[in-house]
C-alpha cells in the first residue's frame, strides 16, 4: 500500500503541501490513512520538509528599579473573580517594581479613566506620586490620534490628569 500512495504522490501530488495530499489521498482516492503516514512517507522521499519552528523572540530581562517608588506597573486584570456569584469586574493592580510589592488593588466595572483615577487617588494618597507609571498599551494610557501628539502636549486625559501632582518624598 506504501508503494502504490508513494506512485499517486509522486505522479499527482508532488507539489502538493502535506495537508492537501493528505486530503486527496483520503477524500478523493479513499486511502484510509492519517497525516502523520503522509508525512512520514513525504519526508522519506524527501517531497516534503518539514518547518522549522520559529524560535520565540529573545526579551531582554530588564532589571529592577532600584528605590520603592521609582516605577510603578499599572494594569487591570479581566476575570471571573468572584466564580459567577459576583457582578463581572476588573482588578486594577499597582506593583512596585523595585520590591515587586503590590501597593493598590481596586475592583472596577470596567477598565475606564475613571476606575483607574479612582485607584490613583487611593495609592497617591497612601504613597504619593511615583516617579513613572509603567502601563500596556490600553486606551487609557495611549494617544491613538497623530495630531493630538503634533498638537498637545502628547499626553493622554489620565497623563495630564496625573501631571499636575506634586512628586512625593519618599524615594531614596
Amino acid at each position: 500500500m506504501v508503494k502504490q500512495i508513494l506512485d499517486f504522490i509522486k505522479e499527482k501530488f508532488e507539489d502538493f503541501g502535506l495537508m492537501l495530499a493528505h486530503e486527496e489521498l483520503t477524500e478523493v482516492h479513499g486511502f484510509r490513512l492519517s497525516r502523520e503516514s503522509v508525512r512520514k512517507i513525504m519526508i522519506e522521499e524527501e517531497l516534503w520538509q518539514p518547518k522549522r519552528a520559529k524560535k520565540p523572540p529573545f526579551h531582554q530581562i530588564r532589571e529592577r528599579r532600584a528605590c520603592f517608588g521609582e516605577l510603578v506597573q499599572i494594569d487591570g486584570s479581566d476575570h471571573d473573580w468572584f466564580e459567577k456569584r459576583g457582578p463581572k469586574c476588573i482588578l486594577l493592580g499597582y506593583i512596585d517594581d523595585a520590591t515587586g510589592k503590590l501597593l493598590e488593588l481596586w475592583f472596577v466595572p470596567e477598565e475606564t479613566f475613571f476606575g483607574y483615577s479612582e485607584a490613583s487617588r487611593h495609592y497617591f494618597e497612601r504613597y504619593g506620586k511615583p516617579v513613572a507609571f509603567y502601563s500596556d498599551k490600553h486606551g487609557i494610557f495611549r494617544v491613538n490620534q497623530e495630531q493630538t501628539i503634533c498638537l498637545g502636549s502628547g499626553l493622554t486625559q489620565f497623563g495630564r490628569a496625573i501631571s499636575g501632582i506634586g512628586h512625593s518624598d519618599y524615594l531614596c
